[in-house]
Parts: C-alpha cells; sequence; structure tokens
C-alpha cells in the first residue's frame, strides 16, 4: 500500500509539472528546510554587495536568464548601506527595499529559491574594519543588525521557504570562535523568529565559510560552506586579496607544495622544502623567489652539507627587489623580489633541500634544476601547487627521466584532497541533520581558463556526490559566465553578452 501510495503521489506531482510548465508556469522549488536544504544550483546576484562598488537595482534579465539555462537559485550579497537612510543605520528606506521586493518576486516569476544575505551587516564586513562598532564586541552594533533581520522578516512573513531564504552573515571571520558565533546568531534568530518564527535560515560555517560550526547545530539553522581553495586558483592575481598579486601562476590538479617556506619566526608551520634526487653533479639549481618577509636568511642542504646560503635584507628604496611593500602594523618590509638565486653543484647531492635558517617568511614562483652545459630549454621546473598560509610542506621527489612529471609528491592537490579536506565536514554536517550547501566558490578571471574548468569539474563532482547544493560567485562578471573579461576565452556573443559557453555547459551538467 505505501508503495502504490508513493507511486500515486509521484504521478500527481509530475502532472502538477506537466500542467504548470504547459501554462508557461516554472516548474514547483523543491521542499527546503534547516534539517534538509535541496541541491540548489544557482548564482550570486552582485548588484547590492557593495554599495563603494556597485548600488544598481537587480535586473530581471538575470533571473530570467538564469532559469533559462535551467538553475534555481540565487543568492543576493547585500550591503545594509543600501537601504539605510542618510547613513543612519537605524532608519531603512522604503523605496531602496522596494528593489529588494522585486528582487523576491522575480524569483518566484522564474522559479528561482532567493536567498538573501547581509555581505556587510551592520557591525562588520569580512576583511575590513571600517564599520563604527563590532557586532561582534558591541552591544548597539548587534541590537542593529537584529533590528534589521526582523524588518526583513516581517516585509517578507508568509512566503514559502521553497522560494526565500535568510543568510544572516557573509563569512565570520577567522578570530571568532564556535560560542562568540552562536552568540551572535541566537540573538539574530530571536529576532527573525519573533516575526517569522517558521523562516529558513542558513549561516556560513567558521574560518570564512570553510568549516560547519558545531555550535550553531541546535539553533534551527542550515550552514552553507565556501569553495575557494586553494587560493592560488580562486584568487590569482586579485587586487583585493592581500599578496595575491605576487602568488605563482596556478596549477590543477598539482603537487601538495607550498609557495609559501617559513623560518624560525613562525615555528608552528615551519618546514623545509626536500627535494629527493639524486642530483648528479656537476649542474645548477635555481630558486625563484616571490616575496621576501622581513629579514631572513636562505639556505640549499644536502644531509647536513651546505650547498648555498644568503641573507636578504627588504627595505625602502631601491634594491635587489622589485617592489618596495611597507606593513606598518607590523613595522616589517615584505618586498616582492621577483626574481632568480643560482647555485653550481660541484658534487652529487641526495638531496637539495631548502629552509629558512633565520627570519619570518618567503615565498617561491619555481625550482629549477638542470646538468651542467645543458641548454635552458632542458631545465626541469617544479611550481608550487598553491600558497596556504601556515601549510607545511609535502616532500618532493625528483624524477629527471620523466620529462613530463619530473617532480612529485605523494600527496597531491586534486579532487581527493578537496573532498577529504573540504567536503567530508560538509558530509558528515548532513548526516547529523542539519541543512548544508556551498554558498560561494569560483575563479577569478587570471587564472588560465583550463585550470578553472579542471578545478571546478572536480569540486562540482564532490559536491555532487555529497547532495550539496551549490552557488556561482558569480553571475556575470569576473567569476561568472557572462561578460567575465578572461584573455583565454572564446566568448559566445549572447543577446548582448559575452558567453563562456564552456563553463556554462560544465556547470549545467551537474
Amino acid at each position: 500500500m505505501r508503495k502504490r501510495g508513493a507511486i500515486r503521489r509521484c504521478a500527481a506531482l509530475l502532472a502538477a509539472l506537466l500542467a504548470a510548465t504547459a501554462a508557461g508556469a516554472p516548474p514547483p522549488l523543491p521542499p527546503a528546510s534547516a534539517k534538509a536544504l535541496p541541491r540548489w544550483r544557482g548564482f550570486n546576484l552582485l548588484d547590492k554587495f557593495d554599495i563603494a562598488w556597485s548600488n544598481r537595482p537587480f535586473r530581471e534579465e538575470d533571473f530570467a536568464l538564469i532559469a533559462e539555462f535551467g538553475f534555481n537559485f540565487v543568492r543576493l550579497p547585500m550591503d545594509y548601506r543600501a537601504w539605510i537612510v542618510e547613513g543612519d543605520w537605524r532608519r531603512l528606506d522604503e523605496n531602496a527595499l522596494a528593489d529588494i521586493d522585486r528582487a523576491v518576486a522575480w524569483g518566484e516569476r522564474h522559479g528561482l529559491h532567493v536567498c538573501i544575505n547581509f555581505h556587510r551587516a551592520p557591525g562588520y564586513r569580512i576583511g575590513a574594519n571600517d564599520e563604527p562598532k563590532s557586532l561582534w564586541r558591541d552591544d548597539e552594533a548587534l541590537e542593529v543588525c537584529a533590528l534589521h533581520w526582523a524588518a526583513f522578516a516581517r516585509r517578507y512573513r508568509g512566503i514559502p521557504n521553497e522560494r526565500l531564504s535568510f543568510n544572516l552573515i557573509n563569512e565570520p571571520p577567522a578570530e571568532v570562535d564556535g560560542p562568540a558565533y552562536a552568540r551572535v546568531v541566537r540573538r539574530l534568530l530571536e529576532a527573525i523568529r519573533a516575526e517569522d518564527p517558521d523562516r529558513l535560515v542558513i549561516c556560513d560555517g567558521l574560518a570564512g565559510g570553510v568549516f560547519p560550526c558545531a555550535d550553531l547545530v541546535p539553533l534551527g539553522v542550515a550552514q552553507a560552506g565556501r569553495g575557494y581553495v586553494p587560493v592560488g586558483v580562486t584568487h590569482y592575481r586579485a587586487g583585493w586579496v592581500d599578496g595575491a598579486e605576487d602568488l605563482p601562476p596556478p596549477a590543477w590538479p598539482t603537487t601538495r607544495v607550498n609557495a609559501y617556506l617559513y623560518g624560525p619566526v613562525k615555528p608552528e608551520f615551519r618546514s623545509p622544502l626536500r627535494i629527493a634526487g639524486p642530483f648528479p653533479a656537476p649542474g645548477r639549481a635555481r630558486l625563484h623567489l616571490g616575496v621576501v618577509s622581513g629579514p631572513v636568511t636562505l639556505a640549499a642542504f644536502d644531509g647536513e652539507r651546505r650547498l648555498w646560503e644568503r641573507r636578504f635584507v627588504p627595505g625602502p628604496g631601491e634594491g635587489e627587489w622589485k617592489r618596495e611593500h611597507h606593513r606598518p602594523e607590523w613595522d616589517i618590509y615584505q618586498n616582492l623580489y621577483d626574481r632568480s638565486y643560482e647555485f653550481d653543484l660541484a658534487e652529487d647531492a641526495a638531496e637539495i633541500r631548502w629552509e629558512l635558517t633565520e627570519g619570518d617568511w618567503i615565498t617561491f614562483v619555481e625550482f629549477g634544476w638542470r646538468p651542467a652545459g645543458a641548454p635552458d630549454a632542458a631545465e626541469r621546473v617544479l611550481r608550487p601547487g598553491g600558497a596556504a598560509w601556515g601549510q607545511k610542506q609535502a616532500e618532493v621527489r625528483f624524477a629527471p627521466d620523466d620529462p613530463e612529471r619530473p617532480f612529485r609528491t605523494d600527496a597531491m592537490m586534486d579532487r581527493e584532497w578537496l573532498r577529504a579536506e573540504f567536503v567530508e565536514p560538509w558530509r558528515a554536517l548532513k548526516e547529523k541533520g542539519v541543512g548544508a550547501m556551498i554558498g560561494e566558490f569560483g575563479a577569478y578571471r587570471h587564472t588560465p581558463h583550463d585550470v578553472v574548468l579542471r578545478w571546478m569539474r572536480d569540486n562540482l563532482e564532490n559536491w555532487r556526490d555529497a547532495g550539496l547544493g551549490w552557488a556561482l560567485w558569480e553571475f556575470r562578471g569576473p567569476f561568472g559566465v557572462l561578460d567575465s573579461d578572461r584573455a583565454d576565452v572564446e566568448y559566445e556573443e549572447f543577446r548582448g553578452h559575452r558567453l563562456d559557453r564552456r563553463m556554462l555547459e560544465l556547470l549545467q551538467r551537474y
């Protein structure tokens, strides 16, 4: 009897879907709750995410195209300053809020779930300290944030959760722990539930959204993760990310070699870059340096034998460096060198091990090795797999007779690494009865397109297997499928836009 009942329900649902489609209505959206989020797929729309960058009305064209392309979700990351009156964070502007009303209505019209997010909340935005008071430490900021969420809850009361959700705070910072985060979320939930007790609320995970927060599980909220690892792939040459301009060119998949080498000042991160040989003499070794933070001494060893050593003292004005960069908060220079340093190997070496014997840290762009007298084209080159702060080095093996992969690590940065480190925690959260999704992911326009697509495919396959929905940052713009201005894409002219058809089709497959 249960089986026949289920069949009848499925048949009725299919009939309703076909009838709605025939009538021109969008297909129904799946049920959504804090215990079980659908596997939504869609995009972030950035029209109001930072008023210094953009504060324009949302565009129905975006909603229509997203639906036409086969997706069912939009997230609206917004700056609260877009709807306050003359800088007074306690006064909300009805005219500005009406634009958000239209976006919610367009979601219904085109069959898209709409997720409202405070990308900049009263008292907080990720990566900056320019709010007058702190959401995490100041009661007034928390109460004002609660006032805003109460107004949104009152405004949209009665709209079903399959159509609308609230995403409270964009990416809490790494220094905010679980209990501190739960305290803020609890107060905001009180304000929302006083107006709309059943509203679906989604909270970003800890450490900028990377990991789930166990302290939120008792609060009855869903959680959202991020897909921005490794940062050397996702934010290569992103000007707003400190140091991203100086990251090495990314590859994917790649060795688990870190562009950072740490010295005694960072003992908790310190590990040498050990490249197991043999390296037959005579030959020449080369290390291309990126950034040097403060005075450091860099040395190369074979066991206890010192092969080469040099002290670097970045400072003001002209020098060996290409660009100086003083960090007043630490009174230290972190200069970009962007040049190679070489030494000749006169005796065979079992390994070449790079260490900082003094100082803070450096980044390197590549290590090269070639036999004496060999042309430059014969050089074997090792490039970092990424630039991950605090990650220790993996041991590298040198295979000079393999022209395709002369350098290997036992552990690679690949699909399995992404799954084990960054997807498994979210799958485990779902098993506890908590809804989960990936609220943002993407790679900036300077990352080579083929690298982006390989990396993106591995993430999408992992999220599909874990039952996680996702939203690309963004729909149009340098992370998106429309008008991204990538230099290495053959765009398709599409209704006045430049469409990245390969990226779109990849997303559509998952």
